[in-house]
């Protein structure tokens, strides 16, 4: 496939048109959800900013998580035809420099959550080739290079969105609107704002940097491990490598907002120390190039328990009218970072509490409050569990001794790959017996 060919959406609807469901974003999360919903048999307008293929800043990890949500939108094999990175491993760094690395099987890519790493232009280009594919089929329309400019509200429930396109406003309206516009999403501000609550939260919200290098020592071209390191000097944060392929390798580092706004941190400068200063990567990067132009930072809104919630964990996502996924619901795992797992999760959850023929006169306020409460209920214990992890990694002497630990240990091994690839193992972390028993026996 040709990444760089431009995809045709088609004619353009008439100002005022009206649909079942207004989808706002073109990502993983809301592409998914207007296939999901096309394949219900809705109308779905799909509005998305940009102009495809385009760009996504991310660690770009496919999980297992994600792979049975592309599987049931029927392009999981598509995806594995193209061009990837296949994960058979995860490298964990601490930061007095001890490595531990476990390797993951071929057998374990479905059921565990590290599978693949490709370039998100190119996975998501075909989640959306895919969603645009099915909407149009569906008899729905969309609309690329569209920026919302207001989220209409009317009784207390969303009943459509304005905006523009090529310098014309257009008004749409739908019974349901779901917001996947990321961490800036219009509707997800729309949201918060009309129930008085706040959309960013610093202490769960992490600044992200990622640059593409190539000629990194010891990654490999088309299979191999990916990296997470904790070291000294950017915990509570980590530096990650991530192979995507063709010796591209996706370089990154992020930590919690408010601790670096505590510690005065730049990424950019930070990513930059350590490859060039750090006495352990500066050796691995000394024959590397950064691909020209790369560097990009973003924020992931995660999807860590709040202690004052004022109504729904981790925040507010859906009302009378509207629901969202993926970022802009707040969703991304608060230790690995990775959040498109959680969209399609998201966006699949919203398909099945929307039925466009039932909610034809609008989305009760009573199904948003379910849809948010199933939410939670799916996720609430792997992301308060990654909480805990993510705070655990504060302590570079517990980093230390735990990776020392791991090193000679083959159950501490699994553990850890369980943070990253296993959510449903992930359990054994709340018991401070295994913890101690495993630790110090």
């Amino acid at each position: 496939m040709e990444w760089d060919s431009p995809i045709d959406s088609g004619v353009v609807p008439n100002d005022g048109s009206s649909f079942d469901v207004i989808v706002v974003g073109g990502g993983p999360g809301g592409a998914s959800a207007a296939a999901f919903m096309a394949m219900e048999g809705a109308r779905v307008l799909l509005l998305e900013k940009a102009v495809w293929p385009r760009d996504k800043t991310c660690g770009d990890a496919v999980g297992g998580k994600s792979l049975k949500h592309v599987q049931q939108l029927g392009i999981k094999g598509v995806i594995e035809e193209t061009p990837h990175f296949r994960v058979d491993g995860i490298i964990f760094g601490a930061p007095n420099g001890k490595e531990v690395c476990i390797s993951l099987p071929e057998e374990e890519v479905e059921s565990r959550e590290a599978g693949y790493s490709l370039p998100r232009k190119q996975f998501d280009t075909l989640l959306f080739r895919n969603a645009n594919e099915k909407v149009l089929e569906a008899g729905g329309a969309v609309i690329q290079d569209f920026t919302v400019k207001e989220v209409h509200i009317e009784n207390d429930a969303v009943t459509g969105v304005s905006g523009v396109y090529q310098k014309q406003e257009y008004h749409f309206k739908a019974p349901l609107t779901i917001g996947a516009g990321g961490y800036t999403c219009p509707v997800a501000k729309a949201v918060t704002k009309h129930h008085g609550e706040p959309m960013i939260d610093k202490d769960h919200y992490c600044g992200a940097y990622r640059e593409y290098w190539t000629g990194v020592e010891g990654c490999g071209d088309w299979k191999g491990a990916i990296e997470i390191h904790f070291i000294d000097g950017v915990i509570p944060g980590y530096f990650w490598i991530f192979p995507v392929g063709n010796g591209i390798v996706n370089v990154g580092i992020g930590m919690v907002i408010s601790e670096m706004n505590k510690q005065k941190v730049k990424l950019r400068a930070l990513q930059e120390w350590v490859i060039k200063e750090d006495k352990k990567f500066s050796k691995r990067f000394k024959n590397a190039k950064m691909v020209e132009k790369s560097g990009k930072g973003w924020q992931l809104p995660f999807g860590s328990p709040r202690k004052k919630a004022p109504s729904f964990q981790p925040r507010r996502a859906a009302m009378a009218g509207a629901i969202c996924v993926g970022d802009a619901a707040s969703l991304v795992d608060p230790f690995t970072g990775e959040g498109i797992g959680n969209a399609l999760l998201s966006a699949k959850l919203a398909s099945e509490i929307f039925d466009h023929q039932k909610h034809s006169e609008g989305f009760p306020s009573e199904l948003a409050v379910e849809f948010q409460n199933k939410l939670w209920e799916e996720l609430s214990a792997e992301l308060t569990n990654s909480y805990k992890l993510q705070r655990l990694v504060k302590k570079k002497w517990l980093m230390n001794f735990f990776i020392g630990k791991a090193v000679k240990k083959e159950e501490l091994q699994r553990a850890l790959t369980d943070m990253i690839a296993s959510k449903e193992a992930q359990g054994q972390f709340h018991s401070k017996w295994w913890m101690v028993k495993t630790l110090l026996f």
